[in-house]
């Protein structure tokens, strides 16, 4: 549910409101991307704070607190039709959804950690939450356009971003109604040393970790453990690496498919089919890929699966026929968010609770500057010759890059022995 709010609605029905948008503002594709750049630097600072705030309140209260806030960025959105004041809303709107989806992935490793033979699948039906939240996208969007258009209001586009707001703010409803299950299922970690640690480690700043392990325990031998903390990161350093470039290619495909597929005379109906399709893949795959990131400690479920978003993504840019589109829709939505579950599964399994936070924290930091990059580089493509065509090619190849990349991440345990 959080995921869905997070992704499915603040980030990822964006790709259905920008050819109206773009149309509507007279953008070029470069500033089309540019939103959601700024929408990744929000999600960048988001992650960056959300530790902090871990620490403060507790997942369960960023969680929910990090919903209202993404909600209400959905509903401002309407309000806007000058360029910078949507780029500050896209760049809120990054912060919340980077607040919601850590602690959320918290929780749900936490859960995890309690049916560890079902870590995997518990893992990839929190994320594939966004799927439903996608698919809700894809319905909604096209009635309230619609109905906008029946009743000739300007700016029909702002009726959908109002529209999904109401549902995000009936999902924060259920959210609270369920508390209670969660402080039962996935109890708050006591702080402790490590927690300090934690924190530190997420943005790799060795004076920070060191004056926090100070004020904890005058005994511990700060520059040791900050050195200690900082060979562990390098040695992800393939993981990260490859979860970069994931964000780098990945979000190319999730910004601008739609307009491609209008660009190609794609009637409404079938690309409200195509999103929806593609979101109920994400849904699915939680079972699919379960397995995969139960069984692999290091990056080979990450490369794998970055290579297969490889080949859903330049399907588009090499084949207009609309079967094929359909299997790039099927193929991408059944990985992506795997990938992301990839890399939690992966923290899970070579850190110890206390740092899970960290982990997740650092991981999502580099996705979030891959997807800083990829946006508005895919913009700047597709406003030159070969079009979007040519801008999904760089987002295939990033992916494929960040395939050969992750599958040199061994496990840690593996990296001491």
């Amino acid at each position: 549910m959080a995921a869905a709010v997070s992704l499915g609605m603040t980030r990822f029905a964006y790709a259905l409101l920008l050819p109206p948008m773009r149309e509507d503002l007279s953008w070029s594709y470069t500033l089309a991307g540019a939103m959601n750049t700024f929408n990744a630097v929000g999600y960048l600072v988001g992650a960056l704070v959300t530790p902090w705030a871990l620490r403060r309140v507790g997942a369960i209260a960023v969680l929910i607190w990090g919903s209202v806030v993404a909600a209400t960025m959905m509903a401002v959105a309407g309000f806007l039709t000058d360029n910078t004041g949507l780029l500050v809303q896209r760049f809120l709107a990054g912060i919340a959804s980077a607040t919601v989806f850590v602690s959320g992935g918290l929780l749900a490793a936490r859960l995890g950690a309690h049916r560890p033979a079902q870590s995997g699948l518990l893992l990839g039906l929190y994320y594939g939450g966004t799927g439903w939240g996608i698919v809700l996208s894809a319905l909604m969007v096209p009635v309230a356009i619609a109905w906008a258009q029946a009743a000739a209001w300007t700016h029909t586009w702002a009726w959908a971003w109002w529209l999904l707001a109401g549902l995000c703010f009936a999902m924060v409803v259920l959210l609270l109604l369920i508390r209670p299950q969660l402080v039962q299922w996935a109890p708050e970690i006591q702080p402790s040393v490590d927690d300090g640690k934690a924190g530190a480690t997420a943005t790799m700043n060795a004076d920070k970790l060191a004056n926090q392990n100070a004020k904890v325990n005058a005994k511990v031998d700060s520059k040791v453990d900050a050195s200690k903390n900082l060979q562990t990161w390098r040695q992800w350093s393939a993981g990260l690496l490859g979860y970069g470039l994931f964000g780098v290619g990945y979000i190319g495909y999730m910004t601008f498919v739609v307009a491609l597929l209008r660009e190609q005379g794609v009637d409404a109906g079938n690309i409200t089919f195509f999103y929806a399709l593609l979101g109920l893949a994400v849904v699915l795959s939680s079972r699919i890929w379960a397995g995969l990131l139960n069984h692999f400690r290091g990056g080979q479920a990450l490369a794998l699966l970055n290579g297969l978003l490889a080949i859903a993504t330049v399907i588009p840019a090499i084949s207009a026929a609309w079967p094929m589109m359909l299997v790039s829709g099927l193929l991408f939505g059944g990985v992506f968010l795997s990938v992301v579950a990839s890399t939690t599964a992966m923290v899970k399994h070579n850190l110890p609770p206390a740092e899970w936070a960290a982990g997740i924290s650092a991981f999502t930091v580099i996705f979030a500057i891959g997807q800083i990059v990829g946006p508005t580089m895919v913009g700047w493509i597709a406003d030159g010759p070969g079009g979007l065509q040519r801008g999904l090619v760089f987002s295939a190849a990033a992916l494929m890059l960040g395939a050969i990349v992750a599958w040199q991440q061994k496990p840690l345990n593996s990296l001491k022995s």
